[in-house]
């Protein structure tokens, strides 16, 4: 079996993959003061609950974007599965042809992404990965990442309004029923909800028009984006696992 671990901002993403067949996945609090015999007794109650059999493991893939849990996490696995991870920090060693000579200034989500997007998908293609950021990721016909936008993300963008608008509270993330408003909890709704929509429908129109050619699919993932997209007029595949995908791509082509 793989383990694959991607470690963002607000979430670390595991995914258990037997053959090509991903078994189960599971998300922890990204926390950076946690240790790494803490994050093991973590993955010993992630595997005791999905029956996991630590014995079958043969090997480890981390992505991160959080170096200040890198470690921790990367012990934590070597402890308890006795196997030593590969790390990707950036997109060195991903594997991903990357325009303009970038290579290790692109983030390891971003590339791990792009790879799974080409794997998978007709291409060019977007990625639209909604997670602490909000990301718009371009990938050529040839297989080669163009360029992407970043943004403040979803959660980002609630909690700021939560916590500077004195009159303004905490609401989940809903599609309310209509992008007009009638009391604050819908209004706000509807700013975050149809307005994301709106601004990723806005870029990628605008960064297809500076692409000059066609963007011939659009697949979205990260854990805020299921709720968002299925309000864009652009036809969006939502791929929920992509990362983990495109983390267990790139191991198995080290």
């Amino acid at each position: 079996m793989l383990l694959t671990i991607d470690i963002g901002n607000t979430n670390i993403t595991l995914g258990v993959f037997k053959g090509d067949k991903l078994q189960f996945t599971s998300r922890l609090a990204t926390d950076r003061k946690r240790t790494g015999d803490q994050y093991a007794v973590e993955l010993l109650n992630v595997f005791k609950l999905y029956e996991a059999q630590i014995s079958e493991f043969s090997g480890a893939i981390i992505s991160s974007v959080v170096p200040e849990v890198t470690d921790a996490l990367k012990a934590a696995v070597v402890c308890v599965t006795g196997k030593e991870p590969q790390i990707l920090s950036s997109d060195i060693g991903s594997g991903l042809k990357v325009i303009n000579n970038l290579n290790g200034q692109i983030g390891a989500d971003i590339a791990a992404v792009a790879v799974a997007a080409i794997k998978k998908y007709p291409l060019p293609c977007f990625v639209l990965d909604l997670g602490t950021a909000t990301k718009i990721i371009l990938v050529d016909e040839t297989g080669m990442f163009v360029g992407c936008t970043i943004s403040p993300g979803v959660g980002i963008s609630l909690h700021a309004l939560a916590s500077r608008a004195s009159m303004l509270p905490t609401i989940n993330l809903e599609t309310p029923e209509s992008s007009i408003g009638t009391n604050t909890i819908d209004c706000m709704k509807s700013g975050i909800v149809y307005g994301t929509a709106a601004m990723l429908d806005g870029l990628t129109e605008r960064m297809e028009k500076d692409f000059g050619k066609k963007v011939v699919s659009t697949v979205a993932t990260g854990g805020l984006s299921k709720e968002v997209v299925r309000n864009c007029t652009r036809d969006i595949i939502y791929d929920q696992n992509l990362i983990l995908d495109g983390l267990k791509h790139i191991y198995d082509n080290k």
